[in-house]
């Protein structure tokens, strides 16, 4: 695949000339039905000095951003969210969809919450020997993940605010009862109990959320398939022991689940295949279609495309895996494919076994692709890819997919790198994306907690949010705009219709501490209070500045 550099970027992704299209895409959940909004005509820029400049990098204990910005805390864990229900752990994901189109300041924030640390949520400190966790403690665990769905709305000083006891506001956990969306029970059973493990996601354009079960194995081990005729229970990943609380078959999870944000209701959604899922990206046809863009964020796994058959259909379609060298999308169609015929019994197999039979019809195995964005002036697909430790990729890339003709029902493509990690950009696994309604990119970090500030990583500093503009004289360049707190990732970037607010998680703060009394992170409360994951919403002239910069 072809690599490039920052200077020649902005040509590479097609966004040579100051002429770009200032529109976006705003869900609104009018009966949860609602169309893409299109994109406003394309206006002409006038380049002047542009609003935001690039920070250093830093240790420090705080959430640091460009001068310009400020961030107020939106949601902290344990918060009321009800007279029943609290906020969960490890936010990851936002999505915030406005009740109204004409009033884009009040709606839901659906956020994610992937996993937790035992001694901050239940007070257990060995996740060695969970046998000693008491039915309390587990139950505690069980709670805090999943998803909060949280109405929130703007005041008159552009301030965000909860609106508490609201009756949409809920929780899904690991004790949520959610249905299989497919004809065909799993494991016997036709729904799974609970959702966890939830990482990145995205929105269907009638408005509902999609979240994405990543690492499910820690919670309820995994299959080992290695003689795929001979599948065993393998407990060996189980990191949180919850087995020995209610035993659940590994095969219930690691799906996109699809989330209403007014009721609460969800689905597993079986057609789009089971594996670490990052995140699912929609993109709707002209003839009403969908496509869904999905990653397998593991080192040597894949990036997945479904078509559907129909408008809106989630369930009757084609799950396409990518060959990346030779630029094809090869079908995992049970019925198209006869090595798939030789291992599996059927479709159903198929999509649960996922990863083995993407490596049958020749999948190209990928440096763990996580987010996944499309970019609204090109059109091009953006997948980040954080890093392959094993394979001597330290720093990641991103990938791009050209779909030929730009269609993205195309069974060919074109794979390139057009963004790589390291010194020159300031930037080390890449992950989380998202364009504002400018159409700039904006890339959160994921270095690892326990190698944040050393060898490979030794100057990058703590995991942060940059942006990459589209005009301007930073065109191109990577500019750092955010600085997490000690042991921190910023995840989930999603920004109000009008670009004015950025939604930002900020997940496991001080996730290194081994005694409530000495905590490795005091953020966001300080005075060496325990740290609690957040929802930030962050502010300012200079991102007001940015939306009104190119006219």
């Amino acid at each position: 695949m072809k690599k490039q550099n920052r200077r020649s970027f902005l040509q590479f992704l097609g966004r040579t000339g100051l002429t770009v299209s200032a529109g976006g895409m705003l869900m609104s959940m009018e009966s949860c039905a609602s169309k893409e909004v299109a994109k406003e005509k394309t206006k002409e820029v006038v380049v002047s000095n542009f609003p935001l400049q690039s920070i250093s990098h830093s240790l420090a204990d705080e959430l640091q951003l460009a001068e310009g910005l400020s961030y107020q805390v939106l949601l902290s864990w344990q918060d009321a969210i009800s007279d029943k229900d609290t906020f969960g752990f490890n936010n990851d994901y936002l999505a915030f969809v406005p009740f109204d189109k004409e009033n884009p300041t009040d709606g839901m924030l659906w956020v994610n919450h992937e996993y937790y640390q035992s001694l901050f949520v239940s007070g257990f400190p060995d996740q060695k020997d969970n046998s000693k966790k008491t039915k309390e403690q587990f139950e505690k665990e069980m709670y805090c993940v999943g998803g909060s769905l949280v109405r929130i709305r703007q005041k008159e000083d552009e301030s965000w605010e909860v609106v508490q006891d609201n009756e949409y506001n809920r929780r899904l956990t690991g004790r949520t009862p959610i249905p299989f969306h497919w004809d065909t029970p799993i494991e016997g059973a036709t729904s799974a109990m609970g959702t966890f493990a939830n990482c990145s996601g995205g929105i269907t354009p009638w408005g509902t959320i999609l979240t994405c079960e990543e690492n499910y194995e820690m919670f309820y081990g995994e299959t080992d398939i290695t003689d795929i005729s001979n599948p065993v229970r393998d407990h060996g990943g189980n990191y949180f022991g919850w087995e020995l609380q209610e035993d659940n078959p590994p095969e219930h999870y690691g799906w996109v689940v699809e989330v209403n944000p007014l009721t609460g209701e969800a689905k597993k959604l079986v057609a789009l295949g089971r594996c670490a899922h990052e995140c699912a990206t929609m993109h709707e046809l002209p003839d009403g279609r969908l496509v869904v863009y999905t990653g397998d964020d593991s080192n040597d796994q894949c990036l997945y495309k479904y078509i559907s058959t129909r408008p809106r259909d989630l369930k009757e379609g084609t799950l396409y895996v990518a060959d990346t060298k030779k630029g094809e999308w090869i079908s995992l169609k049970y019925d198209e494919q006869e090595v798939l015929q030789r291992h599996f019994k059927d479709q159903t197999e198929v999509l649960v076994r996922l990863r083995q039979a993407a490596a049958l019809v020749g999948g190209t195995p990928l440096n763990r692709p996580e987010d996944i964005e499309i970019d609204p002036i090109t059109g091009h697909v953006l997948i980040s890819l954080t890093n392959n430790k094993p394979k001597g990729d330290y720093l990641g890339s991103i990938l791009k997919i050209e779909e030929t003709n730009n269609d993205k029902a195309s069974m060919t493509f074109e794979a390139s790198t057009f963004l790589t990690g390291g010194e020159e950009t300031g930037l080390a696994c890449p992950d989380n994306m998202a364009f504002d309604p400018k159409g700039n990119l904006w890339i959160t970090s994921d270095i690892s907690g326990g190698s944040i500030g050393k060898k490979q990583y030794k100057g990058f500093g703590n995991n942060g949010l940059f942006l990459v503009p589209s005009v301007g004289p930073h065109k191109g360049q990577v500019l750092q705009i955010a600085s997490a707190p000690i042991d921190a990732e910023l995840t989930g970037p999603f920004f109000a219709p009008d670009g004015k607010t950025l939604f930002l998680s900020v997940q496991h703060p001080g996730e290194s501490t081994k005694r409530l009394d000495k905590p490795a992170s005091s953020w966001p409360n300080g005075n060496g209070e325990i740290p609690r994951p957040s929802v930030v919403a962050i502010q300012g002239q200079a991102l007001s500045d940015l939306m009104n910069y190119m006219g």
